[in-house]
């Protein structure tokens, strides 16, 4: 019973703190994106394979396994709409540190959180789509709220295309200025976007002490899994230990800072949705850390990248 109200609530979270969120996950973005050269993207060339596996891991095999996952244990339509938001989003904005510490191809990682992030304009509103529309009670809501998928591809356009796009075109006609800019906009913009987070959480206490031993589970497995995902598709393609290593923290560190603002702006803050993107904001960088403290203490022979 409890659990079934989680659909009828939604997390208080005004327009104005709404659009400091969106400006500071813009600046996050902007930050990353000044590290990213051009020769990052040619990378995407001389390694296909690698590439090609990282990208069909997070927007074709994890969307694809989280909806195995809601078959099985059958969520309320809040939380599996947001568990499916989260499998939409592209790759975490710290993927590319854990990566790096984990021991895996931090070249790799760059180059898919770039790539990713640009298909993620697409891609993220067609996964909720599709995948929503395919379970009753989250087809329900996206009826509810008449979904605009071109509305839904504009914002994240803003979110995160545009601030990609103008982070690279710094970096290539100032490439001492944008290396200065990116180590402190970087670090200080993702602080800022975390608290702000936190922030919304506490204003918001009540309901997250009450439902969160009801999204803890399903967060914590959901996450295993979408690790499961990239490593198992990985080995199964050949690729080198480090290639692997980064697919798999590619897919299981996702965007979901992104997923909290599409859930404010789109669903008005729906509080199963927005408590589950929340929580794996926390989680994933608990589980990513871990994963990459274990790894880093296994030392990779020298391999020839595949």
């Amino acid at each position: 019973m409890t659990e079934t109200l989680l659909d009828n609530v939604s997390l208080n979270f005004d327009a104005q703190a709404q659009w400091v969120l969106n400006v500071s996950l813009s600046l996050v973005m902007f930050g990353i994106a000044l590290e990213i050269s051009v020769q990052d993207f040619k990378t995407l060339f001389q390694t296909p394979k690698a590439i090609f596996t990282g990208l069909l891991s997070q927007f074709v095999l994890l969307p694809f396994v989280t909806f195995l996952l809601i078959l099985c244990i059958e969520p309320v339509g809040s939380l599996a709409l947001g568990m499916i938001m989260v499998a939409a989003c592209p790759g975490g904005n710290v993927s590319n540190f854990i990566s790096h510490i984990a021991g895996g191809n931090t070249a790799l990682s760059v180059s898919l959180t770039a790539a990713a992030t640009l298909l993620a304009v697409v891609m993220t509103p067609l996964n909720l789509q599709f995948w929503g529309g395919l379970y009753g009670p989250t087809q329900n809501i996206l009826k509810e709220v008449a979904l605009s998928p071109w509305q839904m591809v504009g914002l994240v356009s803003l979110l995160l295309g545009l601030p990609l796009v103008l982070g690279i075109w710094l970096n290539h006609i100032k490439p001492a200025l944008a290396k200065k800019m990116g180590k402190v906009l970087k670090t200080v913009s993702l602080i800022f976007f975390i608290l702000l987070v936190f922030l919304a959480l506490y204003n918001n206490r009540a309901v997250f002490y009450d439902y969160i031993m009801y999204v803890f589970w399903i967060v914590v497995l959901h996450n295993v899994l979408a690790f499961l995902t990239g490593f198992s598709f990985a080995k199964l393609m050949g690729l080198s230990e480090k290639n692997v290593r980064s697919i798999t923290i590619e897919t299981g560190i996702q965007n979901s800072g992104l997923g909290l603002l599409l859930i404010f702006s789109f669903f008005d803050g729906l509080g199963g949705m927005a408590l589950l993107a929340a929580f794996w904001g926390i989680w994933h960088l608990v589980s990513g850390l871990l994963l990459a403290a274990f790894w880093g203490y296994k030392p990779i022979k020298t391999e020839k990248l595949t």
